[in-house]
């Protein structure tokens, strides 16, 4: 049966108004690649899977989310979407509000947006305004501007996003079975971890599948979650995730309790190195907030604290390593170059 996108797969178990009408770049549908080489690197004794939501149309998990969103939006006669971003959110509001042939407002934090994910935003159309602060101040601009004025908040506070979100849940029972024993993804605005454990409930209710532990990771500079307030001043290598206010920091808090997981921080040190591991072991690149996940189920292990009868474990890696190519540029050193002669070639490929 030909793919449709999330709305026409998983529309039976997403809550969506009977205006919604879709909008989709044939969203979701993401592999679940199996990482042995890494899980033994880890110590192994379990399977391990990345779910790679870089691989959706605008290069992330956000995608899944967005179409939900704006096809509700749109639906209900909008003519204009806005949203605050780190950058993902904003490719991805811009390219759906193109599908939709509507106009795309992002405000984006001043100089703490990786350029790949700017450029997305600017090649889809969008109108890019960058705010003098952080993106909690960001995104309390939009949500002012949306209650007085038509334009349709496409964040993650918007409930659409996450019943979009949610259907990474299915596909992961789907491949598998079953739910993995722990599911492993980076946390900012807390909204996709509180969509997962939306899912992963639903298909609970519906199919009687497993329910997963939830270990969400923070990035250490931007871990309200973890030391229990608000980041002022959030700064990570991770773009992705450097939010120090949560939209749905209680909702992930609960998730997490719920679920019998929790939530915890890494260093940025451990988030770089597990996003080299990870290109370098599996030939998966992913951009650094990705690898928070991965990086926090290291820790885990190093320190002792996985259950071990865990024996299937899932890392969602959230988008892809394009998006945010900058620190990889940064930390690579110079670039042999040699003349155009086989003898030259010979002595830097052979010795």
């Amino acid at each position: 049966m030909p793919y449709h996108g999330v709305i026409s797969r998983y529309g039976s178990l997403m809550d969506l108004p009977p205006h919604t009408h879709p909008v989709t770049l044939l969203e979701g549908n993401t592999p679940l690649i199996p990482v042995q080489r890494l899980a033994e690197e880890m110590g192994g004794g379990f399977d391990l899977y990345v779910k790679y939501e870089g691989l959706n149309p605008t290069g992330s998990f956000k995608d899944r989310g967005m179409t939900a969103a704006v096809s509700e939006a749109v639906g209900r006669g909008a003519r204009a979407v806005i949203c605050a971003s780190t950058g993902n959110t904003a490719a991805s509001a811009a390219a759906y509000a193109a599908r939709a042939g509507i106009r795309a407002v992002v405000l984006v934090p001043e100089g703490k947006i990786a350029l790949g994910k700017l450029a997305g935003a600017l090649a889809y159309g969008a109108q890019v305004v960058q705010v003098k602060g952080s993106f909690d101040d960001a995104l309390r601009l939009v949500v002012e501007i949306s209650r007085k004025h038509p334009l349709a908040l496409v964040n993650s506070i918007n409930p659409y996003r996450l019943e979009g979100q949610k259907t990474a849940a299915f596909e992961i029972c789907d491949t598998l079975g079953d739910a993995p024993d722990w599911l492993c993804l980076p946390v900012g605005n807390a909204g996709n971890i509180t969509a997962y454990w939306m899912g992963f409930r639903r298909y609970n209710a519906e199919k009687g599948t497993a329910l997963p532990r939830l270990l969400g990771v923070q990035a250490a500079g931007a871990a309200p979650l973890v030391v229990g307030h608000p980041v002022e001043r959030p700064e990570t290598v991770a773009t992705a995730i450097r939010i120090g206010r949560p939209a749905r920091g209680e909702q992930a808090l609960q998730a997490a309790q719920e679920s019998g997981g929790r939530i915890i921080a890494v260093s940025d040190d451990e988030i770089l190195a597990m996003q080299s591991l990870l290109a370098q072991l599996e030939g998966i690149w992913v951009e650094p907030a990705s690898a928070a996940g991965l990086a926090g189920l290291a820790a885990e292990i190093r320190a002792g604290r996985l259950d071990p009868r865990a024996k299937t474990i899932v890392a969602v890696c959230t988008g892809h390593g394009l998006k945010d190519p900058d620190i990889i540029l940064r930390r690579t050193p110079n670039i042999l170059t040699i003349p155009a002669e086989l003898a030259a070639l010979e002595e830097a490929v052979l010795g």
